[in-house]
């Protein structure tokens, strides 16, 4: 037995703090031609003092490509720091008597619907809604026209193959898979205090078993854990690393992962799993207000939701013309839980089940 600790958010990736640069004078006048290709999209060229602040909750490298198409398009400037779904609620709830951030890109429907009944958020409705699916309608709908969606994921049980040969332990593919006791130290899953990823998995647990035996089984779970990450998509780098054996991790990097040549595989849990509504959202007293505007509205295009894709990151687009790709999971082979983002969004259920998570589960000790 390893030393015994009390569970705590474990940092992962630094955060990311990022400013677009200005395009220079030589390189403004070579892209002479780019109004066209952003007047085509509906967005006219930026004036030279525009900006926006971003709060980006997805991946690094997704947060930087965006932010840079953004800004080639429209020459707005954009000033993006790249934190944690659970990390941002925290940041903007504090900065609510001077709003310093214009926009909330990604992280779960459920923090975005927490901190739209705080009152953090600016209602607003794109010209560009009417052509997303309707699970990314659904949730403007549902939040009082706060947020909308961008995109969705899975929860998959993802597993390094050479260290389960290594260490004899099978590949997880159901929820009951993972506290077996061959897995005794090998499942890393994100902390809820910081990862809006970890609350989508508990509040899917708890649809799947009911409030109760969902904590029964998560102090089960706990046995097998050997860390609770900061950020979403640790668990499924330290699987890729061969670092840990197994991570509950959405399903965006594993394509990426597999072609680099990690030795991983990917389950969804066939007894039913949860999923995700990623949303963006733009903050009440934005200071720059209409820039703001000008990028929810860009993102709601099939062009920049192909971004995702192009770096390698397989989220389901909510765009019905964005590019198909064959790595990214059709929702309707999965066995999904029925997901109530409006009850889970709630700021006194949410608040409700991080204390009691920490209470029952955070505060016990890791064995390693």
């Amino acid at each position: 037995m390893g030393l015994r600790r009390s569970a705590s958010v474990t940092p992962s990736a630094s955060e990311a703090h990022i400013t677009v640069p200005s395009f220079s004078k030589s390189r403004l006048a070579f892209r002479l031609g780019l109004p066209l290709v952003a007047l085509a999209f509906g967005f006219a060229p930026a004036r030279a003092e525009e900006q926006i602040n971003m709060l980006c909750a997805p991946v690094a490298q997704w947060c930087e490509a965006i932010a840079a198409a953004f800004q080639k398009d429209t020459g707005i400037k954009v000033n993006m720091a790249r934190k944690s779904g659970g990390e941002i609620l925290a940041q903007i709830k504090s900065e609510a008597q001077n709003p310093k951030t214009d926009v909330w890109f990604g992280g779960s429907a459920e923090t975005h619907f927490v901190a739209g009944e705080q009152g953090l958020l600016e209602p607003y409705a794109s010209p560009n809604m009417k052509d997303l699916h309707p699970w990314a309608v659904k949730v403007h709908s549902q939040s009082g026209g706060h947020c909308v969606g961008v995109s969705s994921g899975v929860i998959g049980l993802v597993h390094n193959t050479e260290l389960a040969k290594k260490k004899g332990f099978k590949a997880p593919k159901t929820w009951d898979d993972l506290i077996d006791p061959s897995l005794k130290g090998e499942v890393q899953m994100p902390n809820p205090n910081s990862s809006s990823t970890a609350y989508t998995i508990i509040a899917g647990i708890i649809q799947l078993l009911g409030e109760d035996a969902a904590f029964d089984y998560l102090k089960k779970l706990h046995t097998n854990i050997n860390s609770y990450t900061r950020s979403g998509s640790a668990p499924q780098r330290a699987v890729s690393q061969g670092e840990t054996g197994v991570a509950i991790t959405f399903n965006f990097d594993v394509p990426t992962d597999i072609a680099k040549g990690f030795p991983i595989e990917a389950h969804y849990p066939a007894n039913g799993t949860s999923y995700e509504v990623a949303c963006m959202s733009i903050m009440k007293g934005a200071r720059n207000l209409a820039t703001a505007k000008k990028f929810y509205d860009w993102y709601l295009t099939p062009r920049a939701m192909d971004i995702s894709a192009s770096i390698g990151q397989f989220h389901v687009p909510a765009h019905k013309g964005a590019t198909p790709n064959p790595n990214i999971p059709n929702l309707t082979a999965i066995k999904l839980v029925d997901y109530d983002f409006k009850k889970f969004g709630s700021a006194d259920v949410r608040k409700r089940i991080l204390e009691r998570w920490q209470n029952e589960i955070g505060a016990l000790p890791i064995n390693r």
